[in-house]
């Protein structure tokens, strides 16, 4: 039965053209423009790390000025400085924690084939890896050891070893960064989390670093922050040292607390150095440390704009909007057809059968509508990475994302008609058989 009202249905499309185009482009624009916003509100959304987002946590001191908050309301400053990471990396609460900051290098491939070329870094402590579930396509990440030793190691995204090595396994083969020797550890797997959620200061959504150093690498080779570095007062700079010897804060701090238990021990461990920092003449403002997990850190740091949130509302108006215009045709069509369903049902088709008829017909039309809006929304996508650079990983249509917009345009499309599907199918044939 079904078959033979799909078969119906696509015969009536074709019987008038110009109003089934008119209603398969109404749900179409409807969809494109909802699917456009709604892809990229979605991935602005998402949860980056959804297995371990409960257990990562910000590290947040409140070191800044007496005077005005870092932010409102009321909240710290989102980095670190170099003292106060040194004393947390002393804890032994933390599962893992890393401290960590973006730099940059000047690389030169071993063979001097390849001209020199700048790349991002990722200065960070050895739990980084383990911690974020980097994945590996060789080799890993390093030991603690090796910040404590100072040693220069470097693990390569796959872009880099693809560009210096070819692509071929490279761990234990050496490169310069700076013109200074680095030994090959590792190369990671394509890894691009979105938002980039353990380093917003820098750009939620830019591309994680090219390179990774050890942080035990700061003192010794004088490393410098490509990122956000902050200050709330006046200090005299006049050498590296006094620069980590600053109250600026220019480092990334993330803690793993598995449990209730030693997320409160942590709490009370930052909070007791504070203290002991503030008789030593520190942290003028109030007791204000915080601890934030990943899905609230990026709410905090208003990944998803209430641009966003507005637009995305707009959208689905847009589309109720093609919506009413999609019942007034059908309502046009049916009606327009009452000579045909009268003469079904004095054959014997009752009114469930008409209904299941036309529910058909408006189904197939808000299938085609709904692969018109893809192809509107992967354009509309396209517009966007065109005019955001640096967001290309946000106008991506998905497998998921691709099903969503079809379930909309079915759903939709069988709201609107509901109501002009059962309006025809209640028609009295006996009256209407006579004016033929």
């Amino acid at each position: 039965m079904f078959a033979h009202n799909l078969f119906l249905a696509w015969k009536s499309l074709r019987q008038n053209p110009v109003l089934s185009l008119l209603m398969i482009g109404a749900i179409g624009l409807g969809i494109g423009v909802c699917m456009t916003t709604l892809t990229v509100y979605t991935l602005m959304s998402n949860n980056p790390i959804p297995q371990k987002s409960s257990v990562l946590y910000a590290v947040q001191l409140d070191s800044w000025d007496p005077n005005e908050a870092w932010g409102e309301p009321n909240q710290p400053p989102s980095q670190l400085n170099w003292r106060d990471t040194q004393a947390l990396l002393k804890s032994e609460i933390p599962q893992r924690q890393v401290a960590m900051f973006r730099s940059g290098f000047a690389v030169q491939e071993p063979g001097n084939k390849l001209p020199a070329f700048l790349a991002e870094a990722r200065v960070t402590t050895a739990d980084f890896f383990e911690m974020f579930q980097v994945p590996f396509i060789y080799g890993g990440g390093w030991d603690a050891s090796a910040d404590h030793d100072q040693q220069q190691l470097v693990v390569l995204s796959k872009k880099t070893n693809d560009t210096v090595f070819g692509g071929t396994n490279s761990v234990g083969k050496t490169l310069k960064l700076d013109d200074r020797e680095f030994r090959v550890v590792g190369v990671t797997e394509d890894w691009n989390p979105t938002p980039k959620f353990y380093d917003l200061n820098n750009g939620s959504f830019a591309k994680p670093e090219e390179l990774y150093v050890p942080f035990g690498l700061v003192e010794p080779l004088e490393l410098k922050s490509f990122g956000n570095t902050n200050g709330w007062k006046p200090e005299q700079i006049n050498s590296y040292q006094d620069f980590l010897n600053a109250e600026e804060v220019w480092i990334q701090y993330w803690a793993e607390l598995p449990d209730a238990k030693s997320r409160e021990a942590y709490q009370a461990f930052i909070d007791h150095y504070v203290g002991e920092q503030k008789k030593l003449g520190r942290y003028p403002r109030p007791l204000n440390n915080q601890l934030t997990n990943v899905v609230d850190w990026m709410r905090i740091n208003e990944v998803v704009t209430e641009d966003s949130k507005v637009l995305l509302g707009l959208s689905f108006l847009f589309l109720a909007v093609c919506l009413l215009n999609i019942v007034g045709l059908l309502l046009s069509k049916f009606l327009g057809k009452s000579g045909e369903t009268a003469l079904r049902r004095a054959l014997g088709a009752t009114h469930w059968q008409i209904l299941q008829k036309n529910l058909v017909e408006v189904g197939l039309i808000g299938l085609l509508g709904g692969v018109l809006g893809l192809l509107l929304a992967f354009a509309g996508l396209q517009g966007v990475k065109l005019l955001y650079r640096g967001y290309e990983r946000l106008v991506q249509l998905n497998g998921e994302l691709l099903l969503v917009a079809l379930g909309i345009a079915l759903a939709s499309s069988l709201i609107a008609g509901l109501y002009p599907a059962w309006r025809a199918a209640r028609l009295a044939p006996a009256g209407l058989l006579k004016t033929q």
